[in-house]
């Protein structure tokens, strides 16, 4: 294998290890009732029509058909790939369902 190819695998496995993330992240919010858009413009006002984001919606399931994804996790995934705005827009909506009595962790 050349180095072209060790390249292109490595961005090849990026590309899909953000998209999970993303997967993550937009999961996460359907399940706590939370519009992944609009968290996301909140953190990322420029990039409104993330096309990543759009299409990674399709793949979400509902909150009942969905297996419960931890609060440290979806912020623990954010932070791995550097989205440290949208990790800390997420810290506040975990806030605030904490005071509501939400505590899963």
């Amino acid at each position: 294998m050349d180095g072209k190819e060790v390249e292109k695998r490595v961005i090849e496995q990026y590309k899909q290890d953000e998209n999970m993330m993303i997967l993550v992240f937009a999961q996460w919010c359907v399940n706590h009732d939370l519009d992944p858009e609009a968290l996301y413009l909140e953190a990322y006002p420029k990039q409104q029509g993330n096309l990543a984001l759009q299409k990674t919606l399709e793949l979400t399931v509902t909150k009942e058909e969905s297996e419960e994804i931890p609060h440290h996790s979806v912020l623990g995934v954010l932070q791995l790939f550097g989205n440290d705005d949208l990790a800390f827009i997420v810290s506040q909506q975990i806030d605030r369902m904490q005071q509501k009595g939400d505590s899963l962790d």
